[in-house]
């Protein structure tokens, strides 16, 4: 028999408990929503605008967050302006005495670490982040000195290589909750090159670990896209409600509403 035909239900097997799971996630936060006191702050990525976290935010907003997602002018300053820059309004625009959740994309994880470490915060809640370079990229390492980088990236995107100088190696580890999302996929083969394996395309999986983090998963998913993904939202609800991710495709057997589908994850 052709190997493709021996494969072929075995991956088929894998789509079907990754939509099932993803259909049992989302099932659950239809049953439960958030209390009206809970607030969650995106934070979008380097070279990217809120438009980037608008699926998240119309999820959150559905499961019952309020939910705070503004630009920050991310190519313009250093880390330590854009932390405040981004973070203080965005505090002050969720309910009085609210609990905060921050879900970040990329540079906008550094940007909570940075605040985090300058800033007490007795209403922190969790956070999860979303291909964060915690321990810098080798891709920044690789290409800060070459003309157009600073252009392209700004003076924030200088600052998150590997070496002892840069931003990520100068902060410590995390005291709070905090659930990681690493991309296992990408569509800059040629960035892949200057990262170690897996990666999402500008952050390998092992740079996005962090001491003292509460837990860390990975998706097939790509870097500049991860956000906009089905499994990565379902997630990250998860972890905000329950402090974990789900690993294992064992799910309890529910049924599910007359009419609900679960959609695929498409590529990105």
């Amino acid at each position: 028999m052709p190997k493709s035909q021996l494969t072929e239900p075995r991956s088929h097997r894998r789509r079907v408990s990754s939509s099932l799971l993803l259909a049992a996630l989302l099932l659950a936060f239809t049953a439960v929503t958030a209390h009206a006191s809970e607030c969650v702050v995106l934070l979008h990525g380097l070279a990217r605008t809120s438009h980037s976290m608008e699926d998240l935010q119309r999820t959150l907003g559905e499961a019952g967050y309020q939910v705070v997602n503004r630009n920050y002018p991310s190519r313009q300053y250093p880390v330590a302006e854009l932390s405040d820059m981004a973070i203080t309004p965005a505090l002050e625009a969720c309910a009085p005495e609210s609990t905060r959740h921050f879900v970040t994309h990329s540079l906008g994880g550094i940007l909570v670490r940075y605040y985090l470490q300058k800033h007490e915060l007795p209403q922190l809640g969790r956070v999860v982040m979303l291909g964060p370079p915690n321990q810098g990229s080798e891709v920044v390492d690789a290409l800060s000195e070459i003309p157009g980088f600073t252009w392209l990236n700004g003076p924030a995107g200088l600052e998150l290589g590997t070496e002892a100088k840069d931003i990520p190696q100068q902060l410590g580890q995390a005291d709070f909750s905090v659930g990681i999302i690493a991309g296992t996929q990408s569509i800059n083969l040629v960035l892949s090159t200057m990262l170690p394996n897996p990666d999402d395309g500008k952050v390998s999986v092992a740079s996005t670990k962090l001491k003292g983090m509460s837990d860390h998963i990975t998706l097939p998913v790509t870097h500049p896209f991860m956000m906009q993904d089905e499994q990565v939202i379902a997630q990250t609800l998860h972890f905000l409600r329950y402090g974990h991710f789900v690993h294992s495709l064992q799910i309890p057997h529910q049924d599910p509403p007359k009419g609900f589908q679960a959609k695929q994850s498409k590529p990105q």
